[in-house]
This record gives structure tokens, C-alpha cells and sequence, in this order.
């Protein structure tokens, strides 16, 4: 495919963008549209302290690897937001979220961000496209995210493919933490993620949740921190699969291989509620 690629100076005011978001409701096509958008972006120093904060990353001189995504991630939001993007926003179903570090994350001011979305396949639910973020410094590529994402109801031809419900066997516990109530707020306030379903049970019922829910890329975070020290610094990929939200406030647990080349986590809740599950290996 030949990607028609748009150069921004910078994204599109945040605000805007939402109310774009909220403006558009139903399906409008079947096809993702050829288009990328490419940014340069800065590192927001006070951003980033309050983000390691908030997932608890410790400062050690490089970027937490899920920042990138939260660098880019109105650049995102821009890209979904388009008239030709077919889908609404709102309503979206964050599935799978895969992270490649392909070198480490150091010394950066900032990244040329490149964000396009393809690869859409019909699902028992629906359809899945998958979101690609790509980021590059002076040499080349260093990072790579995608994520997949649910359009329920969306009908297309061709058979869904089966999703492999395999499960990982009993991992020791690694840690644990609770989430309140404000930490969707409080993730919105530093990640620009304003998804009503996150920010309270008045805002997320309207979309039929009866509480408000954290947000999948908060608990993949916490996760990464919690487990860095079974990471090298680059050449490795870690991704998740979202399964059940995280209702707030409740406590989670966070189980995992010990630290090896390749292992697997998965994070349970009470009442043997698995919310996520993942594993990472070297590239």
C-alpha cells in the first residue's frame, strides 16, 4: 500500500478533537483510510515526572517504555478523529497493546512520531483494526507500538478468527497495588485520556459500565514498572491483552515468570476476575 503521509508542526488542539469525537456516533464506512499523520514531538519534562509518578517508574535517565505512547497520543486521537476515518471514537474496544523498544530510550528531547492504522479483520464482536505508532530519533527507528481495537457491530465479510483462550499456569505473585477511585481522573490529567467510562460511575454508565473503569494502558504501565528489572534496556517486546476492566477503586494482584528472556504475567482481581494478560521476549 502506498501510505499518503500528512507532516504536522503539531497536533491539533486536544479540546478540539474531542468534540469532534463526540460528534460522530456511528459507523460511516468499512475501509480505513490510506492516510498517516507525522509529528515531531517534544518531551514535556514536568509530563514526564508526573507520569513516572503516577505509574511509578523510578527516574533513571530514560523514558518509561509505554511514554511514547502517551507522547503520541494526540496524534492519535487526530488520526481517529478525521472525516474520513470511519468509526467513532467513542465505543472503541482497546484489545491488545504491543510495545517493541528496539533501542534504548535515553538521552531523548524528542521523537518524529508516524501513526497510520490498518489491518482490518471481522471479529466475533465485530471488526478489529490495528493502530501502529512508530517513533524515531536522529538514527532511525527506536520504538513501536500497536494496538488493537474493537468497532463493535461492525459487519464484515469473511470469518472471524478464533482467539486462543490458553491461559498461563500458575505464576508466583509479583506484586499488588489498588486502584482508587480518582485514578482515571488522575491518568486523564496527565495522559489526556478523557474516555468518560474512566473519569466516574455517572459518566461511564452512560456507556454501560457501572462504575468507572481504569484504563487498560494505566495498569499495562504499572505492570512494566513493577517488572522492569526482568527487562534489558532495548531489543525486547512486551504486549497485553485487555480481558475484563478494572471496576474502581478494587485491588489487583499482578503474577509473573521469574526474571528470564521470555516470561508472561497476567493481572487477576477478586473473585477470580482476570483482567490482562501478557508476556514479553526479546526481539
Amino acid at each position: 500500500m502506498n501510505r499518503h503521509w500528512h507532516d504536522l508542526h503539531s497536533p491539533a488542539a486536544r479540546a478540539n478533537l474531542y468534540l469532534r469525537a463526540a460528534s460522530k456516533r456511528k459507523v460511516s464506512g468499512d475501509r480505513l483510510p490510506d492516510d498517516g499523520l507525522r509529528c515531531f514531538i517534544r518531551v514535556q519534562q514536568d509530563n514526564l515526572g508526573a507520569y513516572r509518578r503516577l505509574c511509578h517508574f523510578p527516574d533513571d535517565g530514560r523514558l518509561p517504555a509505554t511514554y511514547p505512547h502517551v507522547m503520541a497520543f494526540t496524534l492519535q486521537l487526530q488520526l481517529m478523529t478525521a472525516d474520513d476515518f470511519p468509526f467513532p471514537l467513542l465505543g472503541l474496544v482497546h484489545l491488545h497493546n504491543r510495545i517493541e523498544v528496539l533501542r534504548p530510550l535515553g538521552a531523548i528531547e524528542g521523537l518524529r512520531f508516524a501513526v497510520h492504522a490498518h489491518n482490518l479483520q471481522p471479529h466475533a464482536k465485530g471488526g478489529t483494526f490495528d493502530l501502529v505508532t512508530e517513533a524515531e530519533d536522529g538514527i532511525g527507528l527506536l520504538w513501536r507500538e500497536t494496538s488493537r481495537m474493537l468497532v463493535r457491530g461492525l459487519k464484515l465479510d469473511g470469518e472471524a478468527s478464533e482467539r486462543a483462550d490458553d491461559e498461563p499456569e500458575t505464576l508466583p505473585e509479583a506484586t499488588r497495588w489498588y486502584a482508587d477511585s480518582d485514578i482515571g481522573r488522575r491518568y486523564a490529567k496527565v495522559c489526556g485520556d478523557y474516555n468518560p467510562i474512566h473519569l466516574s460511575a455517572a459518566s461511564a454508565r452512560l456507556f454501560g459500565f457501572p462504575t468507572a473503569i481504569a484504563h487498560g494502558m494505566w495498569s499495562k504501565a504499572m505492570a512494566l514498572a513493577a517488572l522492569r528489572g526482568h527487562l534489558p534496556h532495548s531489543g525486547y517486546a512486551f504486549e497485553v491483552d485487555f480481558r475484563k476492566p478494572v471496576r474502581l477503586p478494587s485491588e489487583v494482584v499482578l503474577s509473573a515468570s521469574e526474571a528470564v528472556p521470555v516470561g508472561e504475567l497476567r493481572l487477576d482481581g477478586h473473585g477470580g476476575v482476570l483482567h490482562m494478560l501478557g508476556r514479553w521476549a526479546p526481539l
